[in-house]
């Protein structure tokens, strides 16, 4: 028999008891459904996280003071200025590295006009709208001679300018005071939005570090270092030619410990990372649950089946019909029952991951190894939990069958 002609029998004979069919089916529709919607929300939130770490800078390489020991008690970084601007100026020269930016930071009151807003004003150089794969919207980063010269100039962040001049303004070349001083606005970032920690980027505006340290501060160290390799895989390289820079302008001997910390966002990216495929993979094993209990019930819907159609059995032996023609029949009947299940369950996953993403503003990503994975699952269910009433009815000698009540 033609394997067009079992797929007609078992389709017609599924068709008798749509009901039970359907119902058999469930369990394959919610079960495949479940696997591609969690293994979509997973996929989604690794791709927004791997995004975040991206917009933070790839190859990023930061450098901060401190961690030092003081009378046997560990200090962390930030606890000492042993950073000073020409330890900036002296990793430029490091191989891989691409971009070098000081930094330093203060929190003050921006005025301008009736309006005003507290933030913190960030000193950097002019590396590092490079660093942080950051663009101007309105007007440009500030130049070298402004670094050099301590300038008073100011780029603001999208949400400090929406504050200060309202949504949609351009207030490029308008003066706003800093701590009562003027500062001249040279330029707007283009929006950011929050960072994973749920921090709003744009609420910023950056200065020179000159400029900070020399009329806002009065430090003599910068804050910190941002660096930038050339790609990514220069970032551990880089990251130990910067210490061994560092070691030796600091004057730390063998044996003694860093006053400073360097630190990259790759272990952070990759950790994050391994916590998003850990949880999805733990949500799909729960959601992949429903397809064993599809199975079971796929098996024993099939197992009925051979019960009511013994006389149907013995009458196609009787006639000629062979063993593994009746075999591949019930086989193929538990395969068109998972593969249907299958097909509707894809269908209602999408539907769910599109109806989370939309409403409920869930990143979800349905990756097609998910898919296929899903349908594979399927059709294996099928053939493993078909193949013992196949085997049983394709077993039942003619003559008992025939005598079956």
């Amino acid at each position: 028999m033609s394997v067009f002609m079992t797929l007609r029998i078992a389709i017609k004979a599924l068709g008798r008891n749509k009901m039970r069919t359907a119902l058999t089916m469930l369990g394959m529709i919610i079960g495949v459904a479940a696997v591609i919607a969690m293994v979509a929300l997973g996929s989604g939130a690794q791709a927004q996280i791997e995004e975040q770490i991206k917009q933070s800078g790839t190859n990023l390489i930061m450098v901060m003071p401190g961690n030092f020991s003081s009378g046997g008690v560990r200090m962390g970084f930030g606890n000492s200025p042993t950073l000073k601007p020409e330890d900036a100026t002296a990793l430029r020269d490091v191989p891989g590295v691409q971009y070098v930016s000081a930094t330093t930071q203060t929190r003050v009151q921006l005025v301008a006009g009736n309006q005003n807003w507290s933030t913190q004003v960030q000193g950097v150089d002019v590396d590092f709208p490079n660093i942080r794969l950051w663009t101007v919207k309105y007007g440009s980063w500030f130049g070298d001679q402004d670094v050099r010269a301590a300038s008073k100039v100011i780029v603001l962040g999208a949400s400090v300018a929406n504050t200060l001049y309202g949504e949609g303004v351009d207030p490029t070349g308008q003066v706003l005071r800093v701590k009562n001083q003027p500062f001249t606005i040279v330029g707007v970032m283009a929006p950011k939005g929050q960072s994973s920690m749920g921090q709003d980027q744009d609420d910023t505006a950056f200065a020179p570090y000159t400029t900070i340290m020399k009329k806002l501060s009065g430090n003599q160290s910068i804050g910190g270092i941002s660096i930038s390799t050339a790609s990514a895989d220069d970032v551990l390289d880089a990251t130990e030619r910067v210490k061994a820079v560092l070691r030796e302008r600091h004057k730390i001997g063998p044996g003694m410990d860093d006053d400073f910390t360097a630190r990259t966002l790759e272990d952070m990216a990759a950790t994050r990372t391994e916590m998003t495929r850990t949880m999805t993979s733990l949500l799909a094993s729960i959601a992949g649950v429903s397809l064993l209990v599809g199975g079971i019930g796929i098996m024993n819907i099939m197992l009925v089946s051979v019960t009511e159609r013994t006389r149907e059995i013995g009458l196609r032996l009787a006639i000629g019909a062979r063993g593994r023609d009746v075999l591949l029949q019930f086989l193929v009947e538990a395969v068109v029952i998972s593969m249907f299940g299958g097909g509707i369950g894809i269908a209602l996953g999408y539907g769910l991951s599109w109806g989370v993403k939309t409403f409920m503003e869930w990143p979800a990503l349905v990756p097609l190894n998910a898919v296929f994975v899903a349908v594979g699952f399927a059709a294996i269910v099928g053939v493993f939990f078909g193949f013992y009433p196949a085997r049983k009815a394709a077993g039942l000698d003619p003559i008992e069958a025939l005598r079956f009540e």
